[in-house]
């Protein structure tokens, strides 16, 4: 049971980056339609992270990095502390 948790928890993990660096990608496009339905529920499941992020975070010159940083703290100490908290409970 444990085990499905775990590969769950990086299938979730997992997705969330790869919807942050597609909003990434989106911001290099200014010509997307922001009422698109797609773009708004990607807005609507990122912003959730990158908000705050960005209220710390300031930016350098025209390039927001508070998407990089919320990647690096989801991959580098998020993921891994629910894990091992998971594998803690097997």
């Amino acid at each position: 049971m444990i085990s499905y948790l775990v590969t769950f928890t990086n299938l979730f993990f997992t997705v969330l980056d790869w919807l942050i660096i597609i909003r990434i990608l989106l911001s290099w496009f200014p010509n997307i339609d922001p009422y698109n339905p797609l773009v708004m529920i990607l807005r609507q499941i990122t912003d959730p992270l990158l908000e705050p992020a960005r209220r710390v975070i300031p930016p350098l010159g025209m390039f927001d990095i508070s998407p990089i940083v919320v990647l690096l703290v989801l991959d580098l100490i998020i993921r891994p502390l629910v894990v091992n908290f998971l594998l803690l409970l097997a």
